[in-house]
């Protein structure tokens, strides 16, 4: 069966790289990539539904909700996929389900696969994110050929040279992050001005907001993502591997005293 699995995967893989060589090579990539390192956000999300239209799919964590109001300016009929993980705060699906309701956008929440290993968190961390975010995603990208993500360089480390458009080597799939270049600065500036709501526990110290048993409140100064899988060496959650984000990030370790 494992090996069934891995060639449906490796077809799915092919045929989307095969789309994505049909509309730009590599090259045209990096260049549109280049062309957007000053642009708006809504700039890119309109060229995004324009090449891609039905066959691009939004992934948005609603740890705010700038990409979900971007993206509906842009795009109102693009689908924005929520993973479920099975461990998200109840804020933060009562924040989804708000969003949807006042801006009216195309939500759907895809959860893990209804074998998962419960509580795989405790001893197995980069195991608990693959079954409950990276699998869903996978399965949600079925069919399509390019992936919007809320993913900027500021979050962390790894995430500093992540282009605006390319390929994912991974998925098969053009990735585009189109507020790649934007700072938290950038990201309060556009909220005060759309009056956009908060998270409910931005106010209570989550700076980043993941799975409530691998996400704590972090104190004033210290950096937001420093929330996440506090106490262990891991950085990423596995969905953004590839260009210029390491795949490496995703590998756990303990770094100290901390919730995993």
């Amino acid at each position: 069966m494992e090996i069934w699995t891995f060639l449906i995967g490796l077809l799915g893989f092919c045929a989307r790289l095969a789309h994505v060589s049909s509309d730009l090579d590599l090259e045209g990539l990096e260049q549109v990539s280049a062309s957007f390192e000053h642009a708006h956000p809504l700039d890119i999300l309109r060229w995004a539904g324009d090449t891609f239209g039905d066959d691009l799919l939004v992934t948005a964590s609603f740890g705010d909700a700038v990409l979900a109001h971007l993206v509906n300016e842009a795009i109102p009929d693009a689908e924005i996929v929520l993973l479920d993980t099975g461990y998200l705060f109840a804020e933060t699906v009562w924040f989804a389900e708000r969003l949807r309701r006042d801006l009216r956008i195309n939500l759907r929440v895809v959860h893990p696969l209804g074998d998962v290993e419960p509580d795989q968190w405790q001893h197995d961390p980069d195991g608990c994110c693959a079954a409950r975010k990276v699998e869903p995603l996978e399965r949600a990208l079925a069919g399509r050929r390019a992936w919007i993500t809320g993913l900027r360089r500021t979050d962390s480390p790894t995430r500093t040279d992540a282009p605006i458009v390319h390929l994912d080597p991974f998925r098969g799939v053009t990735k585009i992050n189109p507020l790649a270049t934007w700072s938290d600065a950038d990201v309060a500036d556009y909220s005060e001005v759309e009056r956009i709501p908060a998270h409910p526990l931005s106010d209570r110290g989550y700076g980043s907001v993941g799975c409530w048993p691998c996400t704590r409140p972090v104190a004033p100064g210290e950096d937001p993502r420093s929330g996440r899988w506090s106490g262990t060496t891991k950085t990423e959650c596995g969905l953004h591997v590839g260009g210029g984000e390491r795949r490496g990030a995703s590998t756990s370790g303990l770094r100290g005293r901390g919730t995993p």
